[in-house]
């Protein structure tokens, strides 16, 4: 039943990506950069690798020169590395690259990302075979550290020369699948906080009355962020749709709990720590005075460490403005696509990139596929595959001659 599919030069290549484990919390790339070269040597791409923190995390670059050099270039950007597995939870092994004879391919990346990397190599196999010139330089970009933040990957290479030789202008990035026949499309992405509240207060015996104590505290904000939690959640319910729901308000988690010393000494000092993503209309500034006063408002005697503190980052403009936006969604049309804009839920890349003025989109060419980006039995269709390699086959000559 797998005949279909099992031997397509496309899928074999794709599935050869696949079983290369680059998996946190330690990956190895360099079994990822060697099949890179390769793929660039086979395909007639110029080859580059790059070191912007250390050599365990290398950022790989593979170049089509475009006619006109003296245009701005087109970044199509991938992540090499992959979250855990916990394979007892797995029906295929994670690493396999499986297929069933639904033509289900199952593997940790199918969907995050690896898919999109090799979908961009297999366009510009494709169109470079056929002869497609294009007036822009593309450059197909795989970087490490992205599933953990990519402090050691694109935050960092962005402020480098070698990325600033690349002459970025737009840049095609991650989005996620789609459940529905709509194909989502990302234009911005909330800004992560990750804050712990560490409430300390007079350690005492079990048996004592402690005014203001840590847990008086931990328990004070608990109440002001789950109040203000149930007010982001009202604010998602008055959306009819489930996508549009993710991307329309922060969302606030409490991830942990922590403290003491035993079950009857009332402790000096009490943790709490929360996740949250803010929606891109939310002021920081405001916001982070209101944490202060939440705090004031406990007791006073509680520290806020960050974790993660992100700043607001540009989202790419969905408009004439921009060109590339024009030719992309010229390209969609053309297909008969639908798409879904919405801001990313979680974080990519691509807000480093915004960062530093690049109009950067976030689009997985998968619908009608289940999102499973971090779950276990991660899977993308065969079929859905090999359509999304000619939606880029569709999208790269529109973008690289604008």
């Amino acid at each position: 039943m797998t005949e279909k599919w099992v031997g397509n030069p496309e899928i074999e290549i794709f599935r050869e990506y696949l079983r290369i484990a680059s998996v946190h919390p330690d990956p190895n790339y360099e079994p990822c950069v060697e099949f890179l070269r390769r793929q660039a040597d086979e395909i007639g791409l110029e080859f580059r690798i790059f070191y912007p923190v250390n050599e365990k995390n290398p950022v790989v670059v593979l170049t089509l020169q475009g006619q006109d050099a003296a245009l701005e270039s087109i970044l199509l950007n991938s992540h090499m590395d992959v979250v855990p597995v916990y394979e007892a939870e797995w029906t295929h092994p994670p690493f396999g690259a499986e297929i069933d004879a639904e033509g289900r391919i199952f593997a940790r990346g199918t969907q995050d990302m690896k898919s999109v990397g090799m979908q961009y190599l297999g366009a510009i196999r494709a169109l470079k075979r056929s002869g497609q010139i294009f007036r822009r330089t593309i450059h197909v970009c795989f970087v490490p550290d992205e599933e953990v933040g990519g402090h050691l990957g694109m935050r960092e290479f962005v402020k480098t020369d070698a990325f600033r030789q690349l002459n970025v202008a737009f840049s095609l990035d991650e989005g996620v699948a789609s459940a529905t026949e709509e194909f989502i499309l990302f234009f911005a992405e909330k800004s992560t906080w990750q804050v712990t509240f560490k409430c300390t207060g007079t350690p005492a015996h079990g048996a004592a009355v402690v005014e203001n104590s840590a847990g008086d505290k931990v328990f004070a904000i608990m109440e002001k962020m789950m109040a203000f939690r149930r007010r982001e959640l009202q604010r998602m319910q008055e959306h009819a749709s489930p996508i549009t729901m993710w991307s329309s308000a922060t969302t606030v988690n409490l991830t942990k709990l922590s403290g003491g010393v035993q079950i009857n000494v009332v402790p000096a000092m009490l943790s709490i720590s929360y996740d949250m993503r803010l929606s891109i209309d939310m002021d920081h500034d405001a916001f982070f005075a209101e944490l202060q006063q939440w705090c004031t408002e406990a007791g006073g005697g509680i520290e806020m460490e960050f974790e993660r503190k992100d700043h607001k980052s540009p989202a790419t403009k969905l408009n004439e403005e921009n060109p590339f936006w024009v030719a992309f969604k010229e390209a969609t049309d053309e297909m008969g696509l639908q798409i879904q804009p919405i801001v990313c839920p979680g974080a990519t890349d691509s807000c480093f990139l915004r960062d530093v003025g690049v109009a950067a989109i976030g689009f997985s060419p998968m619908n009608n596929t289940p999102a499973l980006p971090h779950s276990h039995d991660e899977f993308i269709y065969a079929d859905g595959y090999l359509r999304g390699i000619e939606i880029y086959k569709k999208i790269l000559p529109k973008v690289a001659n604008c």
